[in-house]
C-alpha cells in the first residue's frame, strides 16, 4: 500500500527538480542572450580602475551596482552645467534636461547627443534598459518610460557614477 505522505513528498521532490531545471535553463537562456564583452574607446583593467575610482564609484561603474537612493548630493544640484561620466569625464546630460523625479537618484529627460549605450539588462527577474557611458562603458543606471515632456523618459542615474561641471550648461 502506497503511503500518502511518501507520495506528496516525492511529486513535491519532483516539482522542485523540475522547477530547478526551468530556472537553470532560464539563466542559460539570458546568459546566451547576453552579446561577446563590447570594446570601448578607455579600456582599463580592473585594478586600473580601482586605482582610479573611489570602492563606490567602482561598485557602481563597473560592476552595476547600485547607490542608496536619497544619498546622491547631485539630487540637490541645481545650477546650470553639465553632468559627466565619474569614470572618464564624458558630458552625458545638461543640467536644463534634470528634473526631481521624486525616486531618490539624479533624473534627466534627455542624455546629451552619442552619450550612452543601452542595453537589455534582466537582473532581478524583470526586464530594463540600462544605460553606460559610450566612452568607457560605466555603469550609470537605467531609462524608464515614464518621464515627462518632451522625451517621456526617464534617465535615473547613480550620482556616484556622475560628476558636475557648473558654467554653461551642453544642451542637446
Amino acid at each position: 500500500m502506497i503511503d500518502r505522505r511518501l507520495t506528496l513528498a516525492a511529486l513535491a521532490g519532483l516539482s522542485s527538480f523540475g522547477a530547478f531545471k526551468w530556472l537553470s535553463a532560464s539563466s542559460q537562456a539570458q546568459a546566451d542572450d547576453k552579446p561577446a564583452a563590447e570594446k570601448f574607446e578607455i579600456e582599463k583593467t580592473p585594478e586600473e580602475w580601482k586605482k582610479q575610482l573611489t570602492p563606490e564609484q567602482y561598485y557602481i561603474l563597473r560592476e552595476a551596482g547600485t547607490e542608496r537612493p536619497f544619498t546622491s548630493p547631485l539630487n540637490h544640484e541645481k545650477r546650470k552645467g553639465t553632468f559627466a561620466c565619474a569614470g572618464c569625464d564624458l558630458p552625458l546630460y545638461s543640467s536644463e534636461t534634470k528634473f526631481d523625479s521624486g525616486t531618490g537618484w539624479p533624473s534627466f529627460y534627455q542624455a546629451l547627443p552619442n552619450a550612452l549605450v543601452e542595453k537589455t539588462d534582466r537582473s532581478f527577474m524583470m526586464v530594463r534598459t540600462e544605460t553606460l557611458c559610450r566612452r568607457c562603458g560605466g555603469h550609470l543606471g537605467h531609462v524608464f518610460n515614464d518621464g515627462p515632456k518632451p522625451t517621456g523618459l526617464r534617465y535615473c542615474m547613480n550620482g556616484v557614477a556622475l560628476t558636475f561641471k557648473p558654467g554653461a550648461s551642453s544642451a542637446s
